[in-house]
């Protein structure tokens, strides 16, 4: 394969530049993971530290193995939403072996108003639900929740995509035998009681763990009964009684290593890691320097592109055609993969090169790596009559119907219809990570403003309005101000519509572990819809 050649000085005004915005951008972001950290925790002490319940996190570092990596999903979800009470968005959610194996991790986090479902909530323990799903994980569950967040019960128990939608989740996850062991760990309520119901495994913690339908104050109300939780659904009356748990565990660890015993006793079959690869001949640190602070600055994407790959190696497919468009085969921890990457605004060339490209990996059933930083497909007259829409319409196609694993990591913009050409959320990628870096919208601050307000004084002239300098400058920046909040990677994160924000220089790592884990399953035959001549 082709080494590729850097061009960058990284010791020019420039390139520190973007090194200390990206940095500056890095630390808030930092602050906010750190409360995502802490959850409803306010401060450590020994009481905490020494309780026999273990806190959330430590829950899920004594499950899984030493020194497993812990691809965590969606950090940053519920940043600024709900007047920030639901921090890392009340669950936690991700990715780590055990055994070595690779298992998806749901744990309701108690510290977080007794670990009862908002809105992101229930999108995150979905969203966790899907990965495992395309990627046929074992999903652990370990249970200590309330139930639905009652104040917010018009956004989280009626829709299709709400609380119910977990249960139905676990019936398909089950059909398509996806193992679910379910620990019981502390509260199990209401609707929440299907959840160890409707796992293949169930665990729960003695004086601890209840499962019920209804707590002793509702049952006193509907049927006069008095009750305590113990009697009620308590860890001797599920494993001694009704059947419903299967495991009657002493305390949290004796309880997690039961759910470790689950996995072991699955009969997985383990896949030989590849550790034969080389690495990047660039510095990783180099990649703080590369994305300029101002996103309308073109850039060299296969700078950031070689430092992520094996051994600074990519054999470019189509090089001199449709250049806006980097396309090439190359290997990250030793995993064959396609890269396409935007280097400018998406041509028609480039759009037929992608869709050309896809079907290759689509019949030689390798990953697809999309980079974006796009600010969308050309627009015009010579742009419309070269059929900028029916082939950016086969581009569409093509992300469509791959069955190839497909990862998205967003580095600059991500703007309008190139964010769907380059698999954006709505294409269902098994990963989609971002830079600090990225903004996401449907065109850019200056843009939107500038169409806005020549709308808006057309209007208000046909209206008799007032409209001068003076207003429309107001309205000028307040629609570059809303875009700006709304496009911030923080924005995006905090609402789920990517898995997580990351450190540039942690790019290789979590590419690499992306691949392993979309690598799980067999890829299926791709079947590609009507590509219009």
């Amino acid at each position: 394969m082709t080494i590729l050649k850097t061009s960058i000085n990284i010791n020019s005004n420039d390139f520190n530049d973007n090194k200390n915005y990206m940095l500056s951008n890095i630390e808030k972001i930092k602050e906010v993971n750190k409360n995502s950290f802490r959850g409803g925790v306010k401060q450590f002490n020994n009481k905490i530290t020494k309780n026999v319940k273990l806190l959330p996190r430590m829950r899920i570092t004594k499950l899984l193995d030493q020194n497993s990596d812990f691809l965590e999903i969606g950090l940053s979800a519920g940043y600024n939403l709900y007047n920030n009470e639901c921090p890392g968005g009340g669950i936690i959610a991700g990715i780590g072996k055990i055994h070595n194996f690779n298992v998806m991790v749901i744990c309701n986090d108690f510290t977080v108003k007794g670990g009862t479902y908002y809105p992101i909530t229930v999108k995150k323990h979905l969203r966790a639900q899907e990965i495992a799903i395309d990627n046929n994980l074992p999903c652990i569950y370990l249970v200590d929740s309330g139930g639905a967040n009652l104040p917010n019960q018009d956004e989280v128990f009626p829709d299709k995509e709400h609380f119910g939608r977990i249960f139905y989740n676990q019936a398909i996850m089950s059909s398509k035998n996806v193992p679910q062991i379910a620990v019981v760990m502390g509260s199990c309520t209401a609707g929440g009681a299907y959840v160890p119901a409707m796992s293949d495994e169930t665990i729960i913690i003695k004086n601890q763990g209840t499962i019920f339908l209804a707590g002793p104050p509702l049952v006193k109300a509907a049927i006069g009964e008095k009750t305590t939780p113990e009697e009620l659904g308590g860890g001797e009356v599920h494993s001694k009684i009704s059947g419903v748990a299967d495991y009657l565990a002493n305390d949290d660890n004796d309880a997690l290593e039961i759910a470790r015993n689950c996995i072991l006793n699955l009969n997985l079959k383990s896949k030989t890691k590849n550790n034969n690869f080389e690495e990047p001949i660039y510095d990783q640190n180099d990649l703080l320097g590369i994305v300029p602070q101002d996103l309308r600055k073109p850039f060299e994407i296969k700078e950031i592109i070689m430092r992520i790959v094996d051994g600074s190696k990519m054999e470019e497919f189509k090089k001199e055609y449709g250049k806006t468009l980097i396309t090439g085969f190359a290997t990250i921890h030793g995993n064959n993969c396609g890269i396409i990457a935007n280097n400018g605004v998406l041509f028609s060339e480039s759009a037929l090169k992608g869709a050309h490209f896809i079907q290759l990996c689509s019949q030689r059933k390798i990953p697809i790596i999309f980079i974006q930083n796009i600010t969308g497909f050309m627009v015009g007259k010579s742009a419309e009559h070269g059929g900028i829409a029916k082939n950016g319409a086969k581009l569409i196609n093509a992300v469509s119907n791959t069955k190839c694993p497909k990862i998205t990591l967003i580095v600059g913009g991500s703007f309008g219809a190139g964010n769907y050409g380059m698999c954006g959320r709505a294409y269902n990628p098994k990963f989609l990570w971002t830079w600090p870096s990225s903004k996401i919208s449907v065109m850019g601050g200056e843009q939107a403003a500038n169409v806005l307000s020549e709308l808006k004084k057309i209007n208000a002239r046909k209206k008799g309005q007032t409209w001068n300098d003076k207003v429309e400058k107001k309205f000028h920046q307040n629609i570059v101000d809303q875009f700006e909040e709304q496009s911030h990677p923080l924005f995006a994160s905090a609402r789920l519509w990517d898995d997580g924000i990351i450190d540039p220089i942690e790019t290789r790592r979590i590419l690499a572990l992306s691949i392993e884990i979309s690598m799980s399953q067999k890829i299926k035959d791709s079947k590609f819809g009507l590509f219009r001549m």
